[in-house]
This record gives structure tokens, sequence and C-alpha cells, in this order.
């Protein structure tokens, strides 16, 4: 029998992990690593949209910030290009 480390954010908690090892239990501390700096990212911009956005709920605040810390990538490059938010959903329609 073959011993297997399995690696998740703490932030996820191991509960959390568990439930949903798809996305949330990786074989290597790199790859964990990454999802706690999403999550951390996660939470600061739910923090900036809600001293932002007068009236917005805890669960929208938090949808939308964790949606663009997963794509923080594609918002750096729209920086410079803004047309490219929307090129790849209009490209997959």
């Amino acid at each position: 029998m073959a011993v297997q480390a399995l690696y998740f954010s703490e932030r996820d908690g191991q509960e959390m992990a568990l439930k949903n090892p798809d996305k949330m239990l990786f074989t290597n501390k790199a790859d964990a690593d990454a999802r706690d700096r999403m999550l951390e990212l996660s939470e600061e911009i739910m923090v900036f949209l809600q001293s932002r956005v007068e009236g917005l709920s805890d669960d929208l605040a938090e949808q939308c910030a964790l949606s663009i810390a997963q794509e923080k990538d594609l918002f750096q490059k729209a920086l410079k290009k803004p047309s490219l938010l929307n090129a790849s959903r209009e490209d997959s329609e």
C-alpha cells in the first residue's frame, strides 16, 4: 500500500477540502500555496469592494472577489488591453 501526501489551504480548512477534493486538495505544496495566495487576494478584494460599493451584500462581494482573484492574470493583462476581459467569452459563444 502506497502513502500519498495531500495538501490543502488552511483558509479552505480540512473539512471543506475533503468535501471538494478536485478543487481544494493538491498533491504538492506549491499548488496548495498558490490556492492560499489566491484566497488571500480574494479576501482583500472583498474588503475593498465592500468599502467602495454601498449596499453590496457579503455573499455577492465574496463571489465577485473570488472571481476576480481566480482571473488575476487576465485582469493584469486587461489593464493594458481592456477588451481582453470579454474576448474569451465572446469567442466561446
